[in-house]
Parts: structure tokens; C-alpha cells; sequence
């Protein structure tokens, strides 16, 4: 086995919720292992900085706005990297909201945006992507980031738990689905990382309290992130579909 099969060379990625946190980590990282990169969010004026990064690196990159909700803005946001790279053959689903409620008091409002987020969202960016890959006769893998809550639970989180386990059936079925196309498709399951969405949590004494209760007593580093999602990415992990990768310091062992 050759280190050159963890290369991404000659392959575009898409990662979603690349404007902060996660996305933009994992843009960074696969920007170094070779891949062109389209970075997509919301706002795509909170991407300039980052595409400004990778090219100071040497890489190559793109900034779409892309609501992934919005099956339209989907469509324009891979006419625009078509027109650029050409076909992306890897996809890195990270885009995700969270609204931490018990479940007697989440409103359908609150359900809704984050089923549409973070399950349908995924769907969308990924049907869309994989049938473009199938009309260019093109391999490619798919990395749905789903979370530790989609194979656990936590109190106060059932509309992101839902979401989230959702992610990783989703991407089960999805493996068996376009094996017979050659995408692999896999999951990632992060543990806690400190992110936008949960920086206020952690630097509460509550959350610093359940730092301290964790297997590796730490939260994770973002980079820690990268080199999972380049295995998964690259020809390193050409027979590896269908699984479900927990990054989380065994907190899924733990069960807390």
C-alpha cells in the first residue's frame, strides 16, 4: 500500500456549512491532500477569506452560495463548480443547525427547520450531486457528517437526535443504492468539538462540568477531523461503504 492512495489529486470536493466550525476545517484539510474545493454556505461572502486561505496554501477553490434547503440554489451551486472543476465527485455533507428543546416544547417550526437542515438537506445535496457523477460515468464518494447523537441519545435533543439518526440510515441505504454506480458513501459521527452551535454550552461550568465526564476528559480538535473524512475521500478507502464512523473519543462507548 502507497501513501499516494490518501492523495486526492484530480478530484473536486463539495463540502456544505463550510463558512465556520467543521465545514471549514474539513475544506482546508482536503485542499491540502490535492482536491479542488467548493465551499458552500448560506452567505457566500463568509467564504471569501477561506478560499483566500486554501489559495495562499497552494490549492484551488470556489465559493457558491447554497441554502440546502432550497433545492434551486442546490442546482445553481454545482452549475457554478461544474463550470469551474468540472464534475465533483466527492461530497461532504456538513451543513446543520440544532435547537436544544425537551420534547414536550418543540414547536413544528422548530422541528421542520431542522429536519430540513440537517435530513432533507443531506438528501438534496446528495441526489443532486450523485446524478451528475452517474451522467458523467464518474466514481465518487459521498461523507454525510452526522453525530454521535444520531447512535446515542442526550436529554433535550430529540428533534437533532431524530435528524441525525436519520443521516445514518440515510447513508446505509444510499451505500447499497449506488454501489452499482461506484459512490461510496459513508457517515461520520463527530463526538463534541467546539463549534458556533455549542461554543456558549462549553464555556458554561455545565458544560465544562461534562468535559470532565468524557473517556478522553477533552473535547475533540477539529483537525482531528480531517484525516477520517480524506480516508473516506480517497482511494485509501476504496472498499470501505455503508459504515457509519464515530469521531468522538469513545463517548458512543460510554453511552453519556
Amino acid at each position: 500500500m502507497s501513501l499516494d492512495q490518501f492523495s486526492l489529486a484530480g478530484r473536486t470536493a463539495l463540502v456544505t456549512g463550510a463558512s465556520s466550525g467543521i465545514g471549514r476545517c474539513i475544506a482546508l484539510g482536503l485542499a491540502k491532500a490535492g482536491a479542488n474545493i467548493i465551499v458552500a454556505a448560506r452567505r457566500e461572502d463568509r467564504l471569501q477569506q477561506l478560499v483566500e486561505d486554501i489559495a495562499n496554501e497552494g490549492g484551488q477553490a470556489l465559493a457558491v452560495a447554497m441554502d440546502v434547503t432550497d433545492k434551486g440554489s442546490i442546482e445553481r451551486a454545482y452549475d457554478s463548480a461544474e463550470e469551474r472543476f468540472g464534475t465533483v465527485d466527492v461530497i461532504v455533507n456538513n451543513a446543520g443547525v440544532a435547537d436544544a428543546k425537551n420534547f414536550l416544547k418543540i414547536e413544528d417550526e422548530s422541528l421542520d427547520f431542522i429536519m430540513d437542515t440537517n435530513f432533507k438537506g443531506v438528501w438534496h445535496v446528495a441526489q443532486e450531486g450523485a446524478r451528475r457523477m452517474v451522467t458523467a460515468s464518474k466514481p465518487g464518494s459521498i461523507i454525510n457528517i452526522a453525530s454521535v447523537l444520531g447512535i446515542t441519545a442526550k436529554y433535550g435533543q430529540s428533534a437533532y437526535c431524530a435528524s441525525k439518526g436519520a443521516v445514518v440510515q440515510l447513508s446505509r441505504s444510499m451505500a447499497l443504492d449506488l454501489m452499482g454506480n461506484n459512490i461510496r458513501v459513508n457517515a461520520i459521527a463527530p463526538g463534541w468539538f467546539k463549534t458556533e452551535i455549542n461554543a456558549s454550552y462549553f464555556d458554561s461550568p455545565a458544560g465544562q462540568e461534562y468535559v470532565t465526564r468524557m473517556p478522553a476528559r477533552r473535547l475533540g480538535k477539529l483537525e482531528e477531523l480531517v484525516g477520517p473524512v480524506i480516508l473516506l475521500a480517497s482511494d485509501a478507502g476504496s472498499f470501505i461503504t455503508g459504515t457509519v464512523l464515530p469521531v468522538d473519543g469513545a463517548i458512543h462507548c460510554a453511552g453519556i
